[in-house]
């Protein structure tokens, strides 16, 4: 294979029957590449896999326990991935980011929801609840660290937390950066469960959408203290977040 490091950041479409038929033939097909030609392993995974009561505050040592259909597949892969681990035939790290968000990501909810929607002039929009806080990770923060954590010896065979600021946002908080950003009126459209039900007859990906609201309708905080302890990285703040990404999509 020649590689001494082997990273797995891939992402099917967002489709629980997809993840299910191809994420645990991937995963097996990785971690097979890697024990044979004795390769270190760097999955890139996201927060499916805790306990719903877990979710106002993450940590890597959270209650597996998930509760949606996508979160079965990633608990799968994961075992998979850890299981090995523990027999000692693969060195490996888990690597989890929250909901990200970034220049040019077309697959952040920020940037479908809310920066795309400014754009067209209509209000933004938000999951269930706006007054609930929910972190984001800054998708260049988390190519960097995860380059970090597979350079460094230290960090294999176990969880880590991507870097994600530890700020308090609300939805409503992150839709002002945006809306002073693209200097716009502050407005958000509320999407309840009754009505992401009925879009999901007509729009395939709304149909994904129901099992994953418990996201949305309590507080979300992704904990990254233990990476931050172990590694000097200056995590990009909302703030500077929001602009770069408004920045560096407009002018791409």
């Amino acid at each position: 294979m020649g590689s001494e490091v082997v990273y797995l950041l891939v992402g099917f479409d967002y489709n629980t029957k997809v993840w299910q038929k191809r994420w645990p033939k991937l995963m097996r097909a990785t971690i097979n590449a890697c024990i044979k030609h004795k390769a270190k392993f760097v999955f890139f995974d996201n927060v499916y896999v805790y306990d719903i009561n877990a979710i106002p505050h993450m940590t890597e040592n959270s209650a597996i326990n998930p509760p949606s259909n996508k979160g079965a597949v990633r608990k799968e892969i994961a075992d998979m991935l850890l299981n090995e681990v523990k027999s000692g035939k693969l060195t490996a790290l888990i690597a989890r980011s929250a909901d990200f968000y970034g220049p040019n990501n077309d697959k952040s909810f920020l940037l479908k929801m809310v920066y795309n929607n400014i754009k067209k002039n209509k209000k933004p929009k938000w999951f269930i609840d706006a007054n609930k806080t929910h972190s984001f990770t800054y998708t260049p923060d988390a190519a960097k660290a995860t380059a970090l954590l597979g350079n460094a010896a230290d960090a294999y065979n176990q969880v880590w937390h991507l870097p994600t600021d530890k700020n308090d946002l609300t939805g409503k908080e992150m839709i002002a950066l945006f809306a002073k950003e693209m200097n716009v009126e502050d407005k958000v459209s509320i999407l309840p469960m009754w009505l992401l039900k009925i879009l999901g007859v007509f729009i395939p990906i709304m149909k994904e959408m129901p099992e994953m609201m418990y996201q949305y309708d309590r507080d979300y905080f992704f904990d990254s203290s233990k990476f931050d302890k172990r590694f000097n990285f200056k995590t990009t703040s909302y703030k500077e977040g929001v602009k770069l990404t408004i920045e560096q999509t407009k002018n791409n």
